[in-house]
């Protein structure tokens, strides 16, 4: 599928300001969104439930209250969610087969995102709970990167990716729990924001896997990715992780200053092989020349990581445990699915406790990396995109090989809690994105937003498009 500019959506700030502007209806709006994804359902397959008659119903009532002055930021916006995400009268499969009942009431990041007056036209694939850098499986099939579609967009929030990155939608929710909002942004080229743990709401579930799960932002542009991360953020009134308020949109235009930078190319200590692919550390490196190029100190240097790892095993799989017990038909799961619920319920006791009360001493740590250092410059992947299907029949231990080899990078800051943003930082010789996360302490979103803003101005890679090269063509709203 190629999609030339003028089927593609604009940047949500382009189609916000289109809606204010009386240039377009958001009936209009919500109409050429539903034709792109039924035009690329059947090459791209973004999404695992289009809400098509209820998003227009959504579209008449937004251009109704903006005809008698509401001037909500996103009235009439058409944007997708993730499918762990509630949307009121939806099933919450998260990529899971079976008979799933609708939700009654929309997730706290959905009904704030409603309360922006943003539309939600679908919601978008995602692998089973979220486990594994790919979208595949047999409750929907294999979602394709809009770059090179014989290759996965990444996971786990790779439909989300997918469909902005094609220009379905122009910003979308997602999910980080090992970087799986930052992975597919990097696969698809993609500014991808995980905040600090709690700034955009999980509830229903007031931690989402034992904490390491965060909702994130995944756009073309960092401002547009910040905008969406200010709609979606605040707290339900049960949330235990409540952050200070920040002005993500206002950090956009914001000079960082001269900051001390850590090029951090040594992934963290895994009981599995993993090595930087020599492309990746080129573009990486790049990336960080450019960095100082900007007026910026860049020193190579690893954060501590230590055993962290020892810290990931018992939360994740301790909450894939309990995600597995309210499947409705749980036999029609992966059996490495049911493997690694089998293996939360082991550490679901004294080990899910360990590994709580160590972060602690984790934030300590790690953090005194931060006082001589303002940021971390990272891969975000060990690997370009790999090839549909070549993570999907593997067995348990060839999967954690294969994971592990691809993406060692990300998940410390899940254990953390801390924030990071994926940057596009080019493409292979085979013209597969890859990309960089920049990472920092908690609370640190404004900073890394505004050095992101500072280096996409640089390279502008939001201009490059799959399938279209270099254009100043502007999308259509």
């Amino acid at each position: 599928m190629s999609l030339t500019p003028t089927d593609r959506a604009a940047g949500l700030q382009e189609t916000a300001r289109a809606l204010a502007a009386g240039e377009v209806t958001a009936r209009a709006l919500v109409e050429r969104t539903l034709a792109r994804i039924e035009a690329s359902q059947d090459t791209l397959n973004a999404f695992r439930i289009v809400r098509a008659e209820a998003a227009l119903a959504e579209a008449d009532a937004a251009d109704r209250a903006r005809a008698t002055g509401d001037r909500r930021p996103l009235l009439g916006v058409p944007l997708a969610v993730k499918d762990d995400m509630d949307v009121a009268g939806e099933p919450t499969a998260f990529g899971c087969p079976g008979p799933f009942p609708p939700v009654a009431e929309d997730g706290e990041a959905v009904r704030r995102l409603r309360a922006a007056g943003a539309i939600v036209v679908g919601k978008t694939n995602t692998c089973e709970l979220g486990q594994w850098p790919f979208t595949e499986g047999p409750a929907f099939g294999a979602t394709r990167n809009p770059w090179h579609p014989g290759h996965t967009p990444g996971g786990s929030s790779g439909g989300s990716a997918a469909a902005v990155a094609a220009g379905l939608v122009p910003a979308a929710l997602g999910s980080d729990g090992a970087g799986s909002v930052r992975i597919p942004a990097a696969w698809t080229g993609l500014v991808g924001i995980k905040p600090q743990r709690g700034r955009i709401s999980t509830w229903p579930r007031g931690e989402s896997f034992h904490g390491v799960t965060v909702n994130g932002t995944l756009a073309r542009t960092v401002a547009d990715a910040a905008l969406l991360l200010d709609a979606a953020s605040g707290n339900h009134r049960d949330d235990p992780h409540r952050p200070a308020p920040i002005g993500a949109l206002d950090a956009v235009g914001r000079d960082p200053g001269r900051l001390r930078i850590a090029l951090a190319l040594k992934p963290p200590f895994t009981a599995l092989p993993a090595r930087l692919h020599p492309e990746i550390r080129a573009r990486v490196t790049q990336l960080a020349q450019t960095l100082a190029g900007l007026g910026h100190d860049v020193t190579v240097a690893d954060p501590p990581y230590g055993q962290i790892g020892l810290t990931f095993m018992p939360r994740a799989t301790a909450g894939i445990a309990e995600r597995v017990r309210e499947v409705p038909a749980p036999g029609l799961l992966d059996k490495r699915t049911r493997d690694a619920a089998r293996l939360g319920r082991l550490l679901g006791g004294a080990a899910l406790r360990a590994a709580r009360r160590a972060e602690p001493a984790l934030h300590r740590r790690i953090g005194r990396f931060f006082t001589g250092y303002d940021v971390a410059l990272a891969p975000t992947t060990a690997i370009p995109p790999p090839q549909i299907g070549a993570i999907l029949g593997l067995g348990g231990t060839a999967t954690n090989r294969a994971i592990v080899a691809a993406c060692p990078y990300a998940w410390p800051w899940n254990v953390l809690g801390w924030p990071g943003v994926n940057v596009p930082a080019g493409f292979t010789g085979d013209g597969l994105p890859v990309g960089a996360q920049l990472l920092g302490p908690a609370g640190s979103e404004p900073l890394l937003i505004s050095l992101a803003a500072q280096v996409e101005a640089e390279l502008r890679w939001h201009e490059r498009w799959p399938g279209a090269g270099i254009s100043s063509d502007s999308p259509a709203v």
